[in-house]
């Protein structure tokens, strides 16, 4: 099958971009990678009525880090967050998705700006945004606007962006003191979406404890979303086997997948339980040296 006819523009900065979502609003598409959208258009589950390049909008693509802040611009590419040896040392859950996703040639040329803007229900990124409670920065012509990733993920390719808006940034605050992430993918061949991602994040306390716990889940909802049961468990328990079991049974209980050729609901739910743990251990070990920004 080939897409629907389609119109197609260049833009040559953001403010230019900005101006013709609103002059064609409700019937223009993003073009970042390509590698969510254009499989859409092969098979005609999308047909906007004009296709907008941002390829040659200058000012997305950088990796900024502030004193409390890690800032991605929307058209990274998932292979230089994973290449990034400051994100490698201090958000390692970052480096770890960026690793797991598709093959080289995605990892090369898709961004973590289009493939939360596309929302996946199966994608990696989200739930990342979720564990670690990034805010994601929209602009439109009339100004920018900050969502939260926890509200930006409203369902099945479903998000709170508006038709006249662009993804410019995901600011990610930094932990403080000992902390560690990181990020634990089931898939069925390498490259493939998520059966089941989890992302964790935590914090300890100076008593060793855990002081704030974030858990992401992908693929195990009709959306992306934070296992707000996992992290109440988690939060305040000394770091152990004992804690992440119980996070992970409750990660599981808060999770909703369906049956389908990845496998029936209740093997994903104790998939989502093992990657939990699975995640969790990985973040403790990571937690020994403080972390909050580049060194």
């Amino acid at each position: 099958m080939i897409p629907a006819p389609f119109d197609y523009v260049r833009p040559a900065d953001l403010d230019e971009a900005l101006r013709i979502l609103t002059e064609r609003e409700g019937e223009a598409k993003l073009l970042a990678g390509g590698y969510s959208l254009i499989p859409l258009l092969k098979l005609r589950l999308a047909q906007p009525g004009l296709l907008v390049d941002l390829r040659d909008v200058a000012g997305l693509d950088g990796i900024l880090w502030t004193d409390d802040s890690l800032r991605i611009g929307g058209r990274v590419t998932h292979r230089r967050i994973r290449d990034d040896e400051g994100i490698a040392a201090r958000m390692a859950v970052f480096h770890d998705a960026a690793g797991l996703i598709g093959d080289p040639q995605v990892r090369n040329r898709g961004t973590i700006g289009g493939s939360c803007a596309h929302a996946d229900p199966s994608s990696d990124w989200p739930a990342v945004l979720c564990a670690t409670r990034a805010t994601i920065v929209c602009r439109s012509a009339a100004g920018s606007r900050s969502v939260a990733a926890r509200q930006f993920f409203l369902g099945t390719f479903q998000t709170a962006i508006e038709p006249t808006e662009v993804l410019v940034e995901i600011a990610v605050p930094l932990p403080k003191g000992r902390a560690g992430s990181a990020y634990r993918k089931l898939e069925r061949r390498a490259g493939d979406f998520a059966t089941v991602g989890v992302a964790v994040q935590l914090r300890l306390g100076d008593d060793g404890r855990i002081a704030e716990a974030g858990v992401g889940l992908t693929a195990v909802g009709e959306a992306p979303f934070a296992a707000t049961d996992a992290e109440a468990a988690l939060t305040g328990a000394e770091p152990g086997e004992a804690a992440f079991q119980a996070a992970g049974e409750a990660a599981a209980a808060q999770s909703d997948p369906a049956d389908d050729s990845h496998g029936p609901a209740d093997y994903k739910r104790a998939m989502v339980a093992e990657m939990t743990v699975r995640a969790l251990r990985a973040a403790a070990e990571r937690s020994t040296t403080p972390q909050g920004g580049p060194q």
